[in-house]
């Protein structure tokens, strides 16, 4: 099923594009990590640019973050206080980011910037998630348990402005969340992923929030952070394609549905190490393609743009014509598909709860 996308410009197979977003989402689901570290290198192999795989990633992990989140506030496992004081610091990065991201796309250097930085980053996370599967496996073979101590205290607690957080029960500097914010936003403009990677270790070991209340109140910055981005990168370089955009979060929340599902039934830290080696392979396949591969590449404008179908001219037009309500609407489609996978799931689970308590009887 071979399309060719109106604003990346290039032409892709949107059923395989699905299945990869919905396995991508099941590994989410199972693990816990967020999905943009795989997708978006995933994309870009698959011939689109780095500067369209990052922003329509990123317009995909808002509507997965949306769909997350209000599964966690229809559950009461949400801290809003301490969520907006991050925004507040994701919102300054956000803009941060976008303006060095403009700088080396001005001087041509975006793409090798974005390559380079996942590279390394998957290089230096799949390396530490091994270590620590490999240790997980084996204290498990020797049976040993450790008790570990999870708020330590940094310089970064003697900042000033301490207030409480109720929810939970906290009493921290407000400087604290934001600098997460601002570093966790930086990331996210640049590299369209939703810094889950950062934020969740920041809310545990730095922060010190209940371990109950950090997968909904992470969901809810993303939000914000990746609505930003999202729209920011529509204004400014109209790259958002809404073609692609649903079917990437179509394939990701289904696959995070199915990987939560999975992961309440096995035991998900013993495929930690597979995870790792996957997120390495992947490094390695980034440096291939960007220092090592010859590029050939095909220009398929002239040959496809003159052949485009009435969505695909009617988007074309509308990102041109009135790009700030294409931004809102690249949002606004995200917040949709989000919201109505949470309540499909909600409701598909009480109808679960009374068919089990009926066969119970």
């Amino acid at each position: 099923m071979e399309y060719f996308l109106p604003i990346a410009q290039v032409e892709i197979n949107l059923l395989f594009i699905f299945g990869l977003s919905l396995v991508v989402g099941i590994l989410s689901g199972l693990f816990g990590v967020g999905g943009g570290f795989l997708m978006t290198p995933f994309l870009i192999f698959l011939g689109v640019p780095p500067i369209y795989a990052v922003p329509n990633e990123a317009s995909n992990i808002l509507g997965t973050s949306v769909s997350g989140s209000t599964t966690h506030y229809l559950k009461g496992t949400l801290d809003y206080k301490m969520g907006f004081m991050i925004v507040i610091g994701g919102t300054v990065g956000t803009i941060l980011g976008i303006i060095t991201f403009s700088y080396f796309k001005d001087i041509g250097k975006i793409n090798v910037v974005i390559s380079l930085a996942y590279m390394y980053i998957l290089a230096i996370l799949g390396t530490f998630m091994l270590i620590q599967g490999v240790s997980e496996i084996d204290k498990a073979r020797k049976k040993i348990t450790e008790r570990k101590k999870l708020h330590k205290h940094y310089w970064i607690h003697g900042l000033p402005f301490r207030m409480r957080f109720k929810k939970s029960q906290l009493y921290e500097s407000a400087f604290t969340p934001i600098i997460i914010g601002l570093i966790v936003g930086f990331i996210a403009a640049i590299m369209g992923i939703g810094g889950a990677f950062i934020l969740v270790p920041a809310m545990i070991y730095i922060i010190g929030m209940p371990t109950r209340l950090i997968p909904g109140t992470s969901l809810f910055v993303t939000i914000f952070i990746s609505a930003i981005v999202t729209i920011l990168h529509a204004l400014n370089y109209g790259t958002i394609d809404l073609i692609l955009v649903t079917v990437l979060i179509l394939g990701s929340i289904i696959g995070v549905q199915l990987g939560q599902k999975i992961g309440e039934k096995i035991d998900s830290s013993e495929f930690k190490t597979i995870l790792a080696i996957l997120l390495l392979l992947v490094g390695i396949a980034i440096a291939y393609d960007t220092f090592i591969k010859d590029e050939k590449k095909v220009n398929t404008l002239v040959s496809n743009a003159d052949n485009l179908g009435p969505l695909s001219e009617f988007i074309l037009n509308f990102s041109k014509d009135l790009p700030i309500f294409y931004g809102l609407t690249s949002v606004l489609l995200a917040v949709v598909l989000g919201v109505a996978a949470a309540i499909i799931r909600r409701i598909y689970s009480n109808w679960d709860d009374k068919r089990l308590a009926r066969l119970k009887k």
